[in-house]
């Protein structure tokens, strides 16, 4: 098979690292340099990314176009690159939910939309993010194609657009709420002079929670004693200067475990269907 065009929409700090890995596979990486910033114009020129003036030559050029842009502005571009009837294979990689991607799918009715998402960091310094994608066979293959041998490990999930969206906002949820999670524990030691200690503490602890979800029954039976108690650390948040309201936000999920206090037969399952029911 021929090498493809690939464009990339846009290179930002993961767009450039990931599009110069798809040029392993291609016969050129484009990218529009229209209204963009000097930052962008010096990162594409690093990775060796080819210049465009327009988003129409970009599309007339490319037969795969990988959009990586802030959330906030992924459906903007799709509007956008809808209005130039692009028919080729569109990857959908933004960090969105899978409404948002079936909605850009059904968009862009002249091509083949590939849903993606990156979990990792830029495959730049020995990173090998996943890239995860769903939707149409080919197509898929296609773009599992442009990345094989390089930093970037596609990986197909299956047909449906929606799916690779989810695991990556699956996993950003844990990953990143983690994040904010600990400036506010350490924030609040800090306040009282213990953050050397809590730190200590949490070392002798290296495992992510995120693997062991059969603890969640656990949480669940030990819900009406968890949700009080991060009632207290909101408050101690809130006494301290630093924003309660996401221990407040965890208080009420818990609270929709209330009626499973010290269920001792509780299974994950059962703990994830009382958690979706209000």
């Amino acid at each position: 098979m021929d090498q493809p065009t690939v464009g990339i929409l846009h290179p930002g700090s993961m767009g450039a690292a990931v599009a110069a890995c798809a040029a392993t596979n291609a016969t050129a990486v484009l990218w529009c340099e229209n209204g963009r910033s000097t930052a962008s114009v010096e990162r594409a020129a690093r990775f060796g990314l080819t210049p465009v003036a327009t988003l129409a030559e970009l599309l007339g050029r490319s037969d795969i176009v990988i959009s990586l842009c802030p959330p906030a502005a992924a459906e903007d571009l799709a509007h956008a690159v809808a209005e130039h009837r692009f028919d080729g294979v569109y990857v959908e990689a933004n960090a969105i939910n899978p409404e948002r991607t079936q909605r850009i799918s059904a968009l862009l009715s002249h091509a083949t939309v590939v849903d993606g998402g990156v979990v990792g960091s830029p495959p730049v310094g020995g990173k090998m993010p996943t890239l995860y994608l769903s939707g149409p066979a080919d197509a898929t293959a296609r773009t599992e194609a442009l990345f094989a041998d390089t930093a970037v490990q596609a990986r197909a999930l299956g047909t449906e657009i929606g799916k690779a969206s989810a695991l990556k906002l699956s996993y950003a949820a844990f990953q990143k709420t983690s994040r904010v999670l600990v400036a506010l524990a350490v924030g609040m030691a800090r306040e009282h002079g213990v953050d050397q200690e809590l730190i200590e503490v949490a070392s002798r602890r290296t495992d992510s929670y995120l693997a062991e979800p059969e603890y969640v029954a656990k949480a669940a039976a030990r819900a009406w004693r968890w949700g009080p108690e991060l009632e207290e650390a909101a408050d101690t948040l809130a006494a301290a200067g630093l924003p309660p309201e996401m221990l407040r936000a965890a208080a009420s999920t818990l609270a929709r475990w209330d009626d499973a206090k010290d269920d001792g037969e509780l299974t994950l399952a059962d703990a994830l269907d009382r958690l979706a029911q209000p």
